[in-house]
């Protein structure tokens, strides 16, 4: 693993989101995850694994996603402030399995909650969101490469 990615890494699992600790923010985040429900890491890569149809959907600022990627054959970034804006024009299936992800599964909560109140009824938040993923040592597309977290 070169220093650029172990870079990232350090970085992708050391920050903390910047809304996390507010009562009435972690209350809205509740509330989403539970009218969207979240999927497992684990249940996410199974799928992609066996080429479900399935769509990730990474709603991470432009910045964010130079940590890296879930990488998926239905792959498509657009970021929480545009979801409303751009997701109708980009998905047109309401019927298709959406998985959002953000860096933790916060801003991935809203976002799918936001999908489903705009029709999607397959969309759910990946628990954890990247750092979930990557915690669970499954591979981050990198843009330098594709890379797993190592417990080193």
């Amino acid at each position: 693993m070169n220093r650029l990615t172990q870079l990232s890494l350090i970085i992708l699992l050391g920050v903390s989101p910047l809304l996390a600790g507010h009562p009435q923010t972690d209350k809205l985040i509740e509330e989403a995850k539970k009218e969207s429900g979240e999927i497992t890491a684990k249940k996410l890569k199974t799928m992609l694994d066996k080429e479900e149809p399935v769509i990730v959907l990474d709603v991470r600022e432009a910045e964010q996603r130079a940590e890296g990627q879930i990488y998926a054959d239905d792959y498509f970034a657009i970021t929480r402030g545009n979801l409303e804006f751009k997701v109708l024009n980009k998905i047109k299936n309401k019927d298709a399995v959406i998985v959002t992800y953000c860096r933790g599964g916060s801003r991935g909560a809203l976002a799918a909650q936001t999908l489903r109140k705009l029709g999607y009824k397959n969309a759910v938040n990946l628990k954890g969101g990247l750092k979930g993923w990557a915690k669970e040592g499954y591979p981050i597309d990198t843009g330098l490469g594709v890379t797993k977290l190592s417990g080193e």
